[in-house]
């Protein structure tokens, strides 16, 4: 009787172990730097970000699902210093006139 449970316990941990790993293989897999700016607003989606870009007027959030640093600028040319933003984080960004570059 105890060995069934062990072996029932050592196949329910396999299980869990297999489920766990695709998932955080696939939340790798985007190159993409994601912008949220309002409610009412679809998400600005970058895919496979380089050089600088222009934030939208109303940008508040963004996501960085790079595998890079990506850094937030308030100004609109990536002139100023930044705020660097590491792959899987977000930052809130300055409404108006920010920018950034990855």
């Amino acid at each position: 009787m105890r060995g069934a449970r062990t072996f029932l316990l050592a196949v329910a941990c396999a299980l869990l172990a297999g489920t766990a790993a695709p998932g955080t293989a696939t939340a790798a897999e985007p190159d993409e730097v994601v912008v949220f700016a309002t409610e009412l607003a679809p998400l600005t989606v970058y895919p496979e970000p380089h050089g600088c870009h222009k934030l939208p007027v109303a940008a508040h959030v963004l996501t960085n699902r790079t595998d890079r640093p990506v850094t937030v600028y308030g100004d609109p040319f990536c002139l100023t210093p930044g705020l660097i933003v590491q792959p899987g984080f977000g930052a809130h960004v300055p409404p108006g006139s920010g920018s950034f570059s990855a």
